[in-house]
């Protein structure tokens, strides 16, 4: 598929998913910030959100409200990557970064790391619809 604003705006319409629909979204609100539309993607994926790439999550009263509004897809996210990866704890997955004070994150620290994680995952799903992102993410 031609990365192009009217595929992201298919994928939006014809998914099923909230939390991909939200993203698609960011795609389109910043569509015109990016000469190079892969761009978009890359510096999202590999600078991560914590880098502050993605505006709307940097404060963490923005990441926790993402996580209680998408939390049961992240649920559902996180436990098929942990199935993908044999790495079936939180602490495991994420290493230092996780707070295993917090196994159920119930506190902002780990809502936070699952926000970007959904947000960033949930991207790199996105692209690999697009022929020209699969040599890049």
């Amino acid at each position: 598929m031609i990365l192009n604003i009217t595929n992201i705006k298919r994928l939006k319409q014809e998914s099923d998913s909230q939390l991909t629909r939200h993203v698609c979204n960011y795609i389109i609100l910043v569509w015109n910030d990016y000469s190079n539309k892969k761009n978009i993607f890359t510096d999202v994926l590999h600078y991560g959100c914590q880098a502050g790439t993605v505006g709307e999550l940097i404060y963490y009263t923005d990441t926790v409200r993402f996580y209680k509004q998408y939390k049961s897809e992240i649920d559902t996210l996180l436990y098929k990557t942990m199935e993908e990866t044999g790495l079936y704890s939180p602490s495991a997955l994420f290493g230092d970064k996780w707070h295993k004070e917090d196994p159920l994150a119930n506190e902002k620290y780990n809502r936070n790391l699952l926000a970007w994680f959904a947000f960033e995952e949930t991207l790199r799903a996105i692209g690999h619809n697009f022929e020209t992102l699969k040599d890049c993410i």
